[in-house]
């Protein structure tokens, strides 16, 4: 190791050698061209000459190191090593004459060699530089770096350039391309503009490139699909840079370039949302995530932090989620307090202990058991968490003083026709219709987000993995997806905005076909003619979702992407005999009786088999007491099996997330 420092030493000692000697030369030979030009080519006084070359390198030599000139990293030359070039020509050239003319009072030197002895020298400095950096780019360029297309000519491909032209990585710019024709011909820092998307197979084939990046961070879903299209036309590799809502000051490097994925195609649609009323809201508060573990209360939780909370309160009863959440929180490096609860939100005894430990003052539900199928098997499972899992956590938040409470509904809730949609809804109407006047209740409804634990994404990512048949349930199924950041961007600028009761709606977009939305996934794997299978509709699925019902009205919020709307809100002693009524039919665990007492509560609610139990009316019925007209008093004074712990044995296994199918 000793040694091999020794030989780096002296390679350096030699490199600055060489530089300074090379430097030396052209002050010289500046100075001599000058005295050429100015006598004619003739060599008057050769002793004046000597005497002014002397004086001339050693305060040439002095003034270059304080503009960090003596390095010899001349391949890396930029601008800003131009200026300081001229900068360094301006001062020398200035304390020469002064030296010269008034110093060795020697006025026979004439006035205009220190003009053309200044400009010879800049000439020849930057050149010398200009020209290294050439030689090296030219060399690397010929050597095993790969050629790289740019599709894009604007500000994030000029970065992209930029980088490969001053450090080594791997890659050498050949070219781009663009959409606006009149940038055809022109150069990008030195780079052709080769013509427009459509010419971009004929310039991967002429031009030998070996790999496309797509640099329009700006890109819309529909650009981004026309740009993947032409790219697989193309038959080269290719990647994307992320959206600018990723990118980090701006700077979008080649570290930064990743796969094209499925939220590429159908959610790089910009949101624009207003920041500090968000901030306003969370700043300094303590906020309380239920379903932290799951992909919508993850993104809360990484989102929340920005906004600098007093503390953030992590919850989930899957052990496991909670662990990995830690460990992804914490290697950000955020001063910001947070805690991790493993806990089921389901239990009101604990919760109350959790809030009134850490004065939980926001809550935001994103916990819920989702899986369409699954609850169709297990109703009573839904109902308790669904709905009497709400109703408790309402209630420690109203007697904890929380000031808000935000629910994570699902597009299901509209006119459902499977039990968790309408158990989603009947939250929808809990808290539109709850009478405590602390407590500010919003709902925010969407669809399917993009790679959820609930979406059909992951399913068939498997499915190509393995090259197993895709199965989809029906050719025409379509669904509303978003990305998951840009739904909890949403949701946390609904919660800033919505008002007590308010149910509002993310745009969702235009419905995408699910099986369309398989035949993407399999282009982007680059597999060929896969299997496609059709099994029919799921218990409790249909064609298509909605996002309202018919006779809500709908109006915009002070946010372009967020809709409110409203409908007659049940009042709360009729909805609160609906709950006891279910609350009944749940405890006796017959699925038809509980069934039709959620379409009394939700006459919307169409399922299988749906005609109303001849023995609704007959069946024993016990209800809860609590007589005032909050109607639900304190869990803790409740006597027997209260709303929100009606389960003794809870089933295991996570509840949290968000809407999925």
């Amino acid at each position: 190791m000793g040694k091999i420092d020794k030989k780096s030493s002296a390679l350096l000692r030699c490199r600055s050698l060489l530089v300074l000697i090379l430097q030396v030369g052209l002050i010289l030979c500046s100075l001599v061209c000058a005295w050429l030009l100015r006598f004619e080519f003739q060599v008057p006084d050769p002793g004046l000459l000597r005497t002014a070359a002397f004086v001339l390198v050693i305060v040439r030599l002095a003034v270059m190191p304080f503009f960090n000139l003596m390095h010899g990293w001349w391949r890396y030359t930029g601008i800003s090593d131009a200026v300081d070039v001229l900068k360094a020509t301006l001062t020398g050239s200035f304390a020469f004459l002064v030296i010269v003319r008034y110093g060795l009072g020697l006025e026979a030197f004439p006035l205009s060699i220190y003009v053309l002895e200044g400009l010879i020298t800049l000439t020849l400095l930057t050149g010398i530089r200009v020209l290294s950096r050439l030689l090296a780019e030219s060399v690397r360029a010929d050597s095993a770096s790969k050629r790289l297309l740019l599709v894009g000519a604007g500000h994030a491909a000029q970065m992209i350039i930029r980088e490969t032209q001053g450090v080594e990585t791997g890659y050498s710019v050949i070219g781009c391309v663009d959409d606006d024709p009149l940038k055809k011909g022109l150069r990008v820092l030195g780079v052709p503009v080769l013509g427009t998307v459509e010419t971009l197979p004929r310039a991967v084939l002429e031009q030998r490139i070996d790999e496309v990046l797509i640099a329009i961070p700006s890109a819309t879903q529909i650009q981004m699909c026309r740009l993947v299209e032409t790219c697989k036309q193309a038959g080269a590799p290719f990647r994307t840079v992320p959206e600018m809502a990723e990118l980090i000051a701006g700077q979008v490097t080649l570290q930064q370039a990743r796969e094209v994925s499925l939220a590429d195609l159908l959610g790089r649609n910009p949101v624009h949302l207003d920041l500090e009323s968000v901030r306003e809201h969370i700043r300094d508060r303590v906020v309380m995530v239920t379903g932290a573990a799951g992909s919508i209360g993850s993104e809360l939780c990484r989102q929340i932090r920005i906004y600098k909370p007093k503390l953030l309160v992590c919850l989930d009863r899957n052990e496991t989620g909670i662990f990995h959440l830690q460990n992804q929180l914490e290697q950000g490096g955020e001063d910001q307090r947070k805690v991790f609860c493993v806990a089921d939100f389901c239990n009101p005894e604990r919760m109350r202990k959790i809030f009134q430990a850490y004065g939980v003052e926001i809550v935001f539900h994103a916990a819920a058991y989702k899986h369409v199928p699954v609850m169709e098997a297990n109703v009573e499972e839904a109902v308790g968490n669904n709905v009497f899992g709400v109703l408790g956590l309402l209630n420690v938040a109203q007697d904890s003083n929380c000031s808000a409470f935000v629910m994570i509904s699902s597009d299901k809730a509209v006119n459902p026709t499977n039990v968790m949609g309408c158990t989603k809804r009947v939250g929808e109407l809990l808290l539109a219709a709850w009478p405590g006047e602390r407590l500010r209740c919003v709902s925010v409804r969407f669809g399917n987000v993009l790679g959820s634990n609930g979406s059909v994404i992951p399913l068939f990512q498997e499915q190509i993995r393995k090259n197993q048949p895709i199965t989809i349930t029906h050719p025409e199924m379509t669904r509303f997806f978003m990305t998951v950041a840009e739904a909890v961007s949403l949701v946390l600028q609904a919660f800033a905005i919505g008002r007590n009761g308010d149910i509002l709606v993310l745009d969702m977009g235009e419905p995408v076909r699910v099986a369309e939305l398989a035949k993407t996934l399999v282009r982007l794997s680059g597999k060929s003619n896969p299997e496609f299978k059709f099994i029919g509709l799921r218990p409790g699925e249909k064609l298509f979702e909605e996002l309202f019902y018919p006779d809500e009205r709908v109006w915009t919020s002070a946010c372009e992407k967020i809709s409110c709307t409203e409908s007659g809100r049940p009042a709360w002693p009729a909805l609160k005999r609906g709950l006891d009524e279910l609350y009944a039919a749940t405890s006796l665990g017959k699925r038809s009786s509980i069934l039709a007492r959620l379409k009394e509560i939700v006459p919307q609610f169409t399922y299988e088999n749906c005609d109303p139990d001849p023995n609704a009316g007959k069946m024993p019925f016990r209800p809860l007491p609590g007589n005032a007209l909050h109607d639900v008093p304190p869990l803790a004074d409740m006597p027997g099996a209260p709303y929100g712990a009606w389960r003794m044995n809870p089933l295991p296994g996570p509840a949290s997330g968000g809407p999925g199918d």
